[in-house]
């Protein structure tokens, strides 16, 4: 972390050197902005990139916590097959581990369900439902009746079990709905266009943490000197961005600090969650109705991980990562406001805390956990963990909790964005949000990336980086206006 903000500083003292009017600025530092500027950067563009808060990252965040660090953003590399994530960190020859961990489903009584059976229903669920229907459907409904059908075949013995099927599909509900940030699995479409990538989709940074993938991009890694063409500004909000229709003149960029910078071109990185806000200020000219359409009805949703550290590891099973099966009579103990803690989706152990465990949850409980007061927060979370650990282990309190806040983030709004029931309906939705704005002779004057603009890796950092090398390879391929 010190070493990431020398490099910053670094950065910063450095603002000045390269004079106006930029070849680029790139409109934030996560995944797709700061690839972007990197590309551009190490192709002899002079570069501005001007982020809003005070770090670089977006919606990767690595923080010391317990007796290592976790991850309050990304936590895996999602797959390392043709991953440019995964290669990025092989070819700097980063420790990669992959995060091992039993996998088990355990009730609020404390009891653990059959691991075999649980494990070959999940992945079913995940990964084996086959076809998509032909008609608009509900994740959740489809998934309902497949497993239904796998069940009655290979499970005969358990097919008239509606309490295990009820208790099950509400699980399941919760763990999809976790992994797509949605608030129900029925608000997914079963026909989504998302394309996973092959390999381990649990790798990780390890204690090097996702941090270093920026680092890397921006050769600040082991004290790196960084980017010779590229200016960094931290804490500058951008407040509009004037482009011009005709073939003449620069793009303007203002900030909230006063400050203006021009450019041949912009890069708008900013989440799908900041264009649905603020979409409406931040443009002049107005954006064209299809890409308005676009982020209207593009869904983003919401996670938020509750991490707690304690003074001792008190369980003895190493790594793991539990769902959590309400029965019905302990639900029926919740006082109404404790109604929350019955949708945690999962507890799992950081890989690189010790002695640290994560509680998630998503859609409208996340919002709503970022709202309530940290305590409360706390003392519901050992709650839920002594309800379902405390039959197998002595649980002590807590010494340190981090809340994540992605959803009441001004600069985030949310976590990442998801395919609807309506994107089957509209299937170059995504494509309509990554069209860049082109003046009169053709030529990209604002362009867009960002996960939501992948129409087959969204929702996911890899994602995120091929878009933005997209379009600094798509202002790459335009002469510069001089």
């Amino acid at each position: 972390m010190l070493r990431l903000i020398a490099s910053v500083l670094l950065f910063i003292s450095h603002s000045s050197s390269i004079p106006q009017p930029y070849d680029t600025i790139v409109v934030g530092l996560g995944s797709a902005g700061t690839t972007a500027a990197s590309t551009l950067a190490k192709a002899g563009r002079r570069v501005l990139a001007l982020e809003a808060q005070d770090r670089i990252g977006g919606r990767v965040k690595t923080v010391p916590f317990g007796d290592g660090t976790v991850e309050e953003g990304a936590e895996w590399i999602d797959g390392t097959e043709n991953s440019v994530v995964y290669q990025l960190g092989v070819d700097n020859h980063i420790d990669l581990r992959t995060h091992n961990t039993t996998n088990d489903v355990v009730k609020s009584d404390g009891f653990l369900l059959d691991r075999e059976i649980m494990k070959d229903l999940f992945v079913f669920c995940l990964v084996r439902l086959g076809e998509s229907p032909k008609e608009p459907m509900g994740l959740g409904n489809f998934t309902t009746v497949r497993l239904k059908e796998y069940i009655n075949e290979k499970y005969p013995d358990l097919a008239n079990d509606n309490e295990l099927l009820k208790g099950f599909l509400f699980m399941m509900n919760l763990a999809i709905s976790n992994y797509a940030s949605s608030n129900d699995w029925n608000d997914l479409t079963a026909k989504s266009g998302a394309e996973r990538l092959g390999g381990d989709p649990h790798m990780t940074w390890y204690k090097s943490g996702f941090k270093t993938f920026f680092e890397l991009l921006l050769n600040t890694y082991n004290n790196g000197p960084g980017l010779s063409n590229l200016d960094i500004k931290l804490n500058t909000e951008v407040t509009q961005i004037k482009w011009p229709r005709d073939a003449s003149g620069n793009v303007e960029v203002v900030c909230k600090d006063g400050s203006t910078y021009t450019a041949s071109n912009v890069i708008v990185t900013v989440s799908l969650g900041v264009l649905k806000a603020k979409h409406k200020t931040l443009f002049y000219p107005e954006l064209p109705e299809t890409k308005i359409f676009a982020i209207d009805n593009i869904s983003f949703g919401a996670v938020v991980k509750v991490i707690l550290s304690f003074p001792e590891v008190w369980w003895s099973v190493g790594n793991f990562d539990y769902s959590v099966w309400w029965n019905d009579v302990d639900v029926t103990k919740l006082s109404d406001d404790e109604q929350w803690i019955r949708y945690l989706a999962e507890i799992s152990t950081p890989i690189s805390s010790n002695n640290s465990l994560i509680l998630w949850f998503s859609g409208d409980r996340a919002k709503l956990v970022e709202s309530l007061p940290d305590e409360v927060v706390k003392n519901k979370s050992m709650k839920v963990l002594r309800q379902f650990l405390g039959k197998n282990f002595t649980l002590t309190e807590p010494g340190a909790m981090i809340k994540t806040s992605w959803y009441t983030n001004p600069f985030v709004r949310g976590a990442y964005s998801y395919d609807n029931l309506l994107t089957p309906l509209h299937p170059h939705i995504r494509d309509d949000l990554a069209a860049p704005l082109v003046d009169a002779a053709g030529t990209p004057r604002v362009l867009f990336a960002g996960e939501a603009t992948s129409r087959i890796h969204f929702a996911s950092v890899h994602g995120a980086s091929e878009t933005g090398k997209r379009e600094a390879l798509r202002v790459l391929k335009n002469p510069l206006k001089i």
